[in-house]
C-alpha cells in the first residue's frame, strides 16, 4: 500500500482529497500537512511514497516544497493539486508524476494513483540509461484556450489528421498541435500507435472493438468508431496478432 502526504493549506480541501483517496484501496496512511514548512518536517521523520502537492501555499509554495524535496534521500512521486492550470510546465520541469486540477474528480484521481504505482515500480526496477527512461511515458506540451498543458501520451486515444496539424483524442478533451500525422505515425509506432486510415491514428491499448469483416471496417477507440482503409488493413490485421487481440467478424 501506498503512504502519501497530503500538502495544502486549506483544510476542507486537504479532507476531501484524503476522502477521496481513501476509497481507493493501494492507498495506506495520509500524513496532513497545511504548510511547506509543516510537510518538510513531517517528511524529515515520516517518509512517503507520494506527496499530492498544492501549488498555492503561504511562504514555501508547492513549487518551493518539490524542490526540497529533491534533495531527499527517499523522494516521494509529486502531484501538483491545484486550481491553476499555468503551471502546469514548471510542475512537469520537477519531474511531477501528474497534475490534477480542482475539482478532482474520483477516476481522474485513481488515474493518478495508477501512474504512481507505475512511477515507484519503475524506480525499483533495477534499469539503467535507456532501459530506465523507457519507463516514463513521453510528455507532450498542447494549447487548449490559450493554456499551456502537459499530457502523457498514453493519455492519447487516437490521432486525427487536420491538414500541417493533428488532433490529440484523450477521454477529457482533444487538442491541435502543429505535427504532421506521418512524423506522429513514425514516432509513436513503438508505443502501440498503427495507422488504420490515411486520417487516423490509433493507440491499440484504448480499442475496444474491431469489425475488419464487414463491408465498412471500422474500429472503436474510447467510443469514437472510426473507418479503417482497405489498403492499410493488412498491416493492421498484423499488429493485431502480435498485440495477440482478436478481430471480431
Amino acid at each position: 500500500m501506498i503512504s502519501v502526504l497530503i500538502a495544502d493549506d486549506e483544510q476542507p480541501a486537504i479532507d476531501e482529497l484524503a476522502f477521496l483517496l481513501r476509497q481507493d484501496p493501494r492507498i495506506g496512511v495520509i500524513h496532513q500537512a497545511s504548510s511547506g514548512a509543516e510537510a518538510i518536517r513531517l517528511l524529515t521523520r515520516e517518509p512517503v511514497d507520494a506527496a499530492f502537492l498544492d501549488i498555492h501555499m503561504p511562504g514555501l509554495n508547492g513549487f518551493d516544497l518539490a524542490r526540497a524535496l529533491q534533495r531527499f534521500e527517499h523522494r516521494p512521486a509529486l502531484v501538483f493539486v491545484t486550481a491553476d492550470e499555468e503551471g502546469a510546465l514548471e510542475a512537469f520541469d520537477l519531474a511531477a508524476v501528474d497534475y490534477l486540477l480542482k475539482p478532482v474528480r474520483t477516476e481522474r484521481l485513481h488515474r493518478s494513483i495508477s501512474r504512481v504505482v507505475e512511477s515507484l515500480k519503475a524506480a525499483a526496477a533495477p534499469a539503467t540509461g535507456a532501459a530506465a527512461s523507457a519507463h516514463e511515458p513521453e510528455v507532450i506540451a498542447v494549447t487548449l484556450g490559450g493554456t499551456t498543458r502537459m499530457i502523457r501520451r498514453d493519455e492519447v486515444r487516437y490521432v486525427q489528421a487536420q491538414g500541417d496539424y493533428a488532433r490529440l483524442h484523450t477521454e477529457e478533451a482533444s487538442y491541435l498541435v502543429r505535427v504532421p500525422m506521418a512524423d506522429l505515425e513514425r514516432q509513436w509506432a513503438d508505443a502501440g500507435f498503427v495507422r488504420v486510415h490515411r486520417s487516423y491514428l490509433v493507440a491499440l491499448g484504448h480499442v475496444t472493438r474491431i469489425r475488419l469483416g464487414s463491408d465498412h471496417p471500422s474500429i472503436t477507440v474510447g467510443g469514437a468508431e472510426l473507418p479503417v482503409s482497405r489498403r492499410l488493413l493488412p498491416a493492421l490485421r498484423e499488429r493485431l496478432e502480435a498485440a495477440t487481440i482478436r478481430a471480431r467478424p
